[in-house]
């Protein structure tokens, strides 16, 4: 059985060093895995392809410090070129996250093989084309959003006009109505957000700064997972 088998999006942490103020990657994963997250992707628009590594490995190490390596997998987002090194490493990498304009999904699936995760990302009418006429089982999941602006990443649903569309409950609800993969959310999500959004029939959520730039990200974590708890 892979971990494809066994995959949990409901509590999902997003990080990079640029989104820690000035913690360690891996101390904040820690906290997060304590509280119950359930999967970590690491993502860096500054580093480059050895940084990245680097703090892919670090990120690792505190799953497996967690006991957590068999269930908490651990994706790198966009750069297929730096899990496929990590994992050459022996930096246990379980997969990519992926948008509509990087590496196709049938590619990375190509290069990590038949076990890995494989998540993507897309405007949601991009995503109901997908959808409609993609091979949907060459991805995981599906992550939609923003439900919120988000300064951790203000080009989040932004259109070909550079506007922001956050995404309504409803269309949350009606995607994943015609989802064959699970759902998950993101973009300035909250803990007050979380009932409402676990009432979409959505798989779960996934945060940043609700975490990583909190006073206490364990406390935060817990927070946000026991709401999910609370109303899943």
């Amino acid at each position: 059985m892979s971990m494809r088998d066994t995959l949990d999006i409901s509590a999902y942490l997003v990080l990079g060093p640029e989104n820690t103020l000035g913690r360690p990657v891996g101390d904040i994963v820690a906290q997060a895995l304590d509280a119950g997250f359930t999967i970590v992707q690491v993502r860096s628009k500054v580093l480059g392809a050895r940084d990245l590594m680097a703090c892919a490995d670090e990120a690792a190490r505190a799953i497996a410090a967690a006991g957590k390596q068999d269930q908490v997998p651990l994706l790198i987002d966009d750069r297929l070129d730096v899990a496929l090194a990590a994992r050459e490493a022996g930096i246990k990498v379980d997969g990519v996250h992926v948008g509509q304009s990087d590496v196709p999904v049938e590619v990375c699936r190509k290069y990590l093989g038949n076990d890995a995760i494989v998540g993507l990302s897309a405007r949601a009418h991009e995503m109901r084309d997908y959808i409609a006429t993609a091979d949907m089982s060459l991805v995981d999941y599906l992550g939609v959003g923003p439900l919120h602006e988000t300064a951790t990443k203000p080009d989040c649903g932004m259109d070909d006009d550079g506007r922001v569309i956050t995404r309504s409950l409803e269309e949350l609800a009606d995607l994943r109505r015609i989802s064959p993969k699970p759902i998950v959310v993101g973009g300035g999500v909250k803990a007050a957000d979380i009932p409402a959004l676990a009432k979409t029939g959505v798989d779960g959520f996934f945060v940043v700064s609700a975490v990583c730039a909190a006073d206490d990200p364990r406390d935060a974590a817990a927070e946000l997972v026991n709401a999910w708890k609370a109303n899943a």
